[in-house]
């Protein structure tokens, strides 16, 4: 497995980072040269509902020799979504993200990452977790594949009500099942899951399911659905939290 896998087929993968989000580490493609990856979606309604929905994300990743002179790849992100209905802000969330993947021995590889995300309207007026874990590649044909990782990390979570702050250590799983569809599309699943340590009962699962398509050599275009289940939410918030996303992509 890749976190920052290289080959046409994977690069087409460009829906929401459900791996960024439960091992830490963002998904990123790598290279010896420096990469880039600029995503922006914009959707606005008016007349019987007024709607507003803007959502950004930058990505960065390359690519030194590490351990054994087997490849160290680095890959930073920021993102961003808001979103209005009649004038009123119901949804905003910011995320930054630094990751570190080293290939291990026939291909397992560790990770290393920091990352930041705040969401008020999910009671997070910031969340940090720190990470550590191991992956590995379960098959990659010549159209689909499948990866899985697993991992422990530190979370700290600050909420925006009069909640206590929270800090605990985490188990996290993650599965990624990709397909290519022709050579122009993609269909994307991907599964996260997080589980304190300290109360088994107290998890959270993000599932996020997207088709991709490439319009040219360096625009793109993704559609996304993502759906979270926290069995423990912050007092006063609900369990499960839906997000559509539309996303036009272009890399340099």
């Amino acid at each position: 497995m890749a976190l920052f896998v290289q080959n046409g087929f994977s690069e087409a993968v460009k829906i929401s980072d459900v791996e960024r989000e439960y091992t830490v580490t963002p998904t990123v493609n790598a290279s010896n040269m420096l990469k880039q990856q600029l995503d922006f979606g914009l959707f606005s309604t008016t007349g019987n509902s007024d709607t507003l929905s803007i959502n950004g994300k930058y990505a960065l990743s390359f690519t030194l020799k590490g351990y054994n002179a087997n490849d160290l790849k680095i890959a930073g992100d920021a993102s961003v979504f808001v979103t209005k209905n009649n004038g009123i802000r119901d949804n905003e969330e910011y995320t930054i993200n630094l990751g570190l993947e080293q290939e291990l021995y026939q291909g397992w590889l560790g990770y290393g990452a920091v990352s930041w995300l705040r969401n008020t309207f999910r009671n997070f007026d910031s969340k940090y977790a720190v990470g550590i874990g191991v992956g590995k590649q379960v098959f990659e044909q010549q159209n689909h594949s499948l990866k899985v990782k697993l991992g422990v990390a530190y979370n700290k979570e600050a909420y925006s009500n009069l909640q206590a702050d929270n800090t605990y250590a985490s188990l996290n799983e993650y599965a990624q099942y990709a397909y290519q569809i022709n050579e122009l599309s993609a269909f994307v699943v991907k599964i996260g899951a997080s589980q304190n340590f300290e109360d088994l009962n107290d998890y959270d699962v993000l599932s996020v399911a997207g088709l991709h398509f490439s319009l040219s050599q360096n625009i793109s275009l993704s559609l996304e659905q993502e759906i979270r289940y926290d069995k423990i939410p912050p007092v006063g918030f609900s369990k499960t939290d839906t997000k559509s996303i539309v996303r036009v992509g272009y890399s340099f």
